[in-house]
Order: C-alpha cells, then structure tokens, then sequence
C-alpha cells in the first residue's frame, strides 16, 4: 500500500448522534498528523457525485454537541451496481484520496466490504448506530444518547399513565434488536419489555399483567422494540390486550425517530473522539478493511466482515433482571 497523505470521512445510512463528533476527530486526527482530510457528502452517493469538500480542523468547531451529520446521510442504490461503485472509485482517485474512513452501520460496512474486494481501496469502519447491533463493539456511536432520550420519554409518560391508571404500550426503536427496548425498559421501570430476540408470547403478557394489576399496580408500562412478533404491530397488540383485560385503560405511544436526535451524551462525544483518532491511525499504518469498536473500555479493531456477520448478541443476564424487577 502506498503512503497515506489524504482521508476521505463520510457518513451513511441512518444517521446517529456522535456522528459530528466522530468527523471531527477524524479530520482534526488528520491536521495533527498533517495529512489532509476531505469530506464526502450524502456518503456513497456523493462519492458518485464527485461531491467533496476539503476539512480542516477549523472547518468542524462547534459540532461535536449537534447531532445528526453535517455531511448530511443518504442511502445509494447507484453504489450497488458495478457501474456506481466504479464512478465512485473513479472520483476518489481524482481527488488523490487515499483512504476512507466510513461511519455507519451494517449497510454502510457492506457497501465498503464489497467496494475494498474490487478496488483494494483501504477502508476503516466507524459504527454509527443507535441500534447497537454490530459486532465488535459493546456500544456503538449514537446508543448511550438514543437510551437517554428514550428513558428521558418514557419517564414522562408514566406521570401520565400514573394520573389517569392507565397502560400504556411504548413502541421504541430496533426493527432487528431489542438492546433500546431491553436497557430502557430496565432503567425505566418498565413492567414489560417485547424484544425481537425473545418471543414471550400473548398468554404470558396478558398474565404478567394481570398479575401486575391484582399486586396493587394501577399503571403499567410496556416497552416495545418495532420488531417485536408478539403481536403484528403494537396498535393490534394494544387492542388484544384491552379487549382480554378490560379493566386496563390502554393507550400507545410511538416514540419513532425522536430517539435518533439530539446533542449526544457526553460518552457518545468521548467514544466518537476515540473511535475517530483510531481510524486515522489504521490508515497511516497501512492497516484496511476493519472496524474500530470499544471491547472493554478498550479501543479495538476487528475485521469489517467480521463486524457485519458476527452479530451482537443480547445480554441474557439483563433480561432475568428485567424479570425480576417487574415483580
């Protein structure tokens, strides 16, 4: 490989709060080690655009505490052709960029996986997620906020739901996994928690509840992951619910994208501050096609495939404690 002396950052797919963060720790990583950095807008599909713009570390005061991504984000169809992934390879050669620094998720890491295998262009991972799910890291950029906001909500629903003894079903983000719904759900007090990972089943719930109810509850909270199969959505399961236990006064609340905005947590700003100096740093030792993660309060780097396939598993130990503490 030949001598880095210009990084190209971008971010794609969902967007995320820590992202800013992470763009400039990368470019700022980059006038430290006097390389220059250009950033991409609207990732892969300003790649194909020729869309650039050079940074440098004036260019990124005062976003560290925005959230959402000044490169803006979009998601390229064009990139998944021959075609588009070749415009692309073409303008970052234009543009004498050397390396890419590419903060995503799963979406984001595949497209780099597949453009690395036919261009041998060397590529570092940054995972911006809310969602949590990749491997390789216990969090990822933009989770500890997402939890924040989501507990920040779902506190004040239950003043609600406590005034007028109400129940009422939160609908929260995680399509594919339950760690929002798992770990707000704890912090909240919630006396449910419906994850994709585990199908408790509609006869459980409604005994959960019922129990709940003849222990004196007058409310109750049950968290909700989007891709949760106990009921088909969380308006069918709301009704299911009233209509087998119709002294509940049941109400939903789809918190929705919410939950991605916002200034980021102070250790979303510090981890993306991390992950972004790594990245760099991979780069300048010729190192490609791997992820920087936080393993153990340890910046670590595994393999970007590696990163997509492995999954992240939930913590089973949090779901007993879940159990225990709906008693």
């Amino acid at each position: 490989m030949k001598k880095i002396k210009k990084i190209g950052v971008m971010t794609s797919g969902g967007d995320s709060p820590g992202m800013n963060a992470a763009i400039r720790s990368v470019v700022r990583t980059c006038a430290y080690y006097k390389i220059e950095c250009f950033g991409i807008y609207r990732g892969y599909q300003g790649m194909i655009e020729d869309d650039f713009i050079s940074l440098d570390a004036r260019s990124v005061k005062g976003i560290i505490n925005r959230g959402g991504t000044f490169l803006k984000s979009a998601r390229s169809k064009e990139f998944m052709t021959p075609e588009g992934r070749k415009k692309a390879y073409d303008n970052l050669i234009k543009n004498d960029i050397d390396g890419l620094v590419l903060i995503g998720g799963d979406g984001t890491f595949t497209g780099g996986v597949v453009f690395n295998k036919e261009y041998n262009f060397p590529i570092i991972g940054i995972p911006g997620t809310i969602d949590n799910d990749i491997f390789g890291t216990s969090h990822t950029l933009g989770y500890d906020t997402a939890l924040n906001t989501t507990v920040e909500a779902i506190d004040k629903i239950r003043d609600t739901a406590s005034s007028h003894n109400r129940l009422f079903f939160i609908e929260v983000m995680g399509r594919d996994a339950g760690f929002i719904a798992l770990n707000a759900g704890i912090g909240a007090g919630a006396e449910e928690i419906l994850i994709p990972e585990e199908d408790i089943g509609l006869d459980r719930l409604l005994d959960s509840l019922e129990r709940s109810r003849k222990s004196g509850k007058s409310s109750s909270i049950v968290v909700v992951a989007e891709g949760d199969k106990t009921g088909k959505n969380v308006f069918e399961l709301a009704e299911y619910v009233e209509e087998n236990l119709p002294e509940y006064d049941v109400r939903v609340s789809v918190l929705g994208h919410m939950q991605r905005g916002g200034s980021p947590s102070c250790f979303d700003r510090v981890l993306a501050s991390r992950l972004g100096v790594k990245a760099v740093e991979l780069l300048l030792d010729n190192k490609s096609n791997l992820m920087v993660g936080l393993l153990d309060n340890k910046v670590a780097a595994t393999d970007l495939e590696e990163a997509i396939t492995g999954g992240h598993e939930i913590n089973k130990e949090l779901l007993r404690v879940a159990e225990i503490m709906s008693t």
